[in-house]
């Protein structure tokens, strides 16, 4: 099977243009570049979930009372509720 040629791939934009109308079009392809942005950062979450989970971390846990010191006093009252 051969590849398309000029006139092939010419014909099928002109059907496409006429199908879908000139404005119609730029939308679409925005609407599938989000999709692909979208599908990318959910990608690159997961592959971080699963880096979390599986290394576990080298950092021993602080105490309590040395993170309620760094914290803001509106959120340390709202813990101590």
């Amino acid at each position: 099977m051969e590849r398309p040629g000029f006139w092939s791939i010419l014909i099928i934009a002109v059907l496409v243009l006429v199908l879908f109308g000139h404005a119609k079009i730029p939308e679409m392809a925005k609407n599938i570049a989000n999709g692909i942005n979208v599908f990318k950062k959910e990608l690159k979450k997961d592959d971080d979930d699963k880096d979390a989970d599986a290394a576990p971390t080298a950092k021993a846990k602080k105490p309590a009372a040395k993170q309620a010191a760094k914290l803001p006093a509106k959120k340390v009252a709202k813990k101590k509720k």
